[in-house]
């Protein structure tokens, strides 16, 4: 029993006293993942936003062209409230509005985080499945006719599915 934690403690400062200069690959897909998770749910939000902005301008042209003074029912949190055509049309068009300066705020961060993820991919070289396989082919092809390969990359990324 003793030969063998003794033996185990060896291996774990091994390990532990290795490689300490960046993030394991499992570390690096995991992070770049994420990423991508997040950039995809800000688009998600975006054109969930978007569909309600298509909604309240169908409502906003509706209501224009009815009496100010005609009775209409508006959801207000949960609750189906009875008021004005003139009371609702105001509310309906500045939350118009304020839902359009969210999407403004949701493409600039989506735009952010696209160009940190791209940082990421050329920091760690991630290549994506079926990205640039038609390259990759044409650049293999290159590399086994050259003899020498010193203007080739090392292939030291990481792929990503």
């Amino acid at each position: 029993m003793a030969a063998n934690s003794s033996s185990t403690a060896g291996k774990s400062s091994n390990s532990a006293g290795g490689k300490q200069s960046g993030p394991s690959a499992e570390q690096v897909v995991a992070t770049f993942q994420r990423m991508r998770q997040e950039q995809r749910s800000m688009a998600s939000k975006s054109a969930e936003l978007e569909m309600e902005i298509n909604e309240h301008s169908l409502v906003i042209d509706t209501l224009r062209e009815v009496d100010p003074s005609r009775k209409c029912f508006r959801l207000v949190g949960g609750v189906l409230v009875e008021r004005t055509v003139k009371e609702v049309l105001p509310a309906l068009e500045t939350n118009k509005e304020q839902i359009s300066k969210i999407i403004e705020s949701i493409n600039t961060q989506m735009q952010t985080k696209g160009r940190e993820l791209t940082e990421y991919r050329e920091r760690y070289n991630i290549r994506l499945v079926g990205e640039g396989e038609g390259e990759a082919q044409g650049q293999s092809a290159a590399s086994s006719r050259d003899s020498e390969g010193g203007g080739s990359k090392s292939g030291a990324g990481v792929l990503v599915s």
